[in-house]
């Protein structure tokens, strides 16, 4: 089990990214959150196999005009049941 965190930016914001990630993350199988942040980017921490994350992050480039994302891989916490919007 590994961690990512991301930040993403571009069209991100008004687009449905929320939403699209938490169906993502739960047709795959990953816990964690994603957020909207006042600056107009958006804000993932999600937990799973680095295959399933590394297939999330793939689907969500697809389907999105991401300008730019940092992308932090981390040691899994667990601390998460499932995968929520957060605000």
């Amino acid at each position: 089990m590994v961690r990512v965190h991301a930040i993403y930016s571009g069209m991100v914001q008004g687009v449905g990214f929320r939403y699209t990630a938490r169906a993502f993350a739960s047709t795959l199988r990953v816990t964690g959150w994603v957020k909207n942040l006042p600056d107009g980017r958006v804000e993932m921490v999600v937990e799973g196999t680095r295959e399933q994350l590394e297939n999330l992050l793939y689907k969500l480039d697809k389907e999105f005009e991401i300008k730019h994302k940092d992308i932090d891989w981390l040691e899994a916490k667990k601390t998460f049941s499932d995968f929520t919007v957060a605000y």
